[in-house]
């Protein structure tokens, strides 16, 4: 996944305006859904920055701006919702299974 194939959606700007990001939204415009398992865990590589195996609130902050140079931080609201929806076991992050 990249800046090039994720630009082609139009409405793209709906998720750079303030308080508009929805993760079921984004997650069905970059199709993470049709990748295959290893492009997924490609893309979890990509936003697991410390290389810890797991996905913290503080990296997921930042999705946005790991697919355009537009992309903006996520406020505390978005990326909780976020988190929640990732973070299967409850144990506040997000693994790559």
């Amino acid at each position: 996944l990249c800046f090039k194939e994720f630009s082609k959606f139009s409405d793209f700007s709906s998720l750079i305006a303030a308080e508009s990001f929805n993760y079921k939204k984004f997650f069905e415009m970059v199709g993470l859904k049709k990748k295959s398992p290893e492009d997924v865990k490609k893309v979890f590589h990509i936003l697991d920055k410390d290389q810890s195996g797991f996905i913290e609130e503080e990296e997921l902050k930042f999705v946005l701006k790991g697919f355009t140079p537009e992309g903006r931080d996520l406020s505390d609201k978005e990326t909780k919702a976020l988190l929640a929806a990732g973070d299967k076991d409850g144990d506040g992050k997000i693994g790559a299974d």
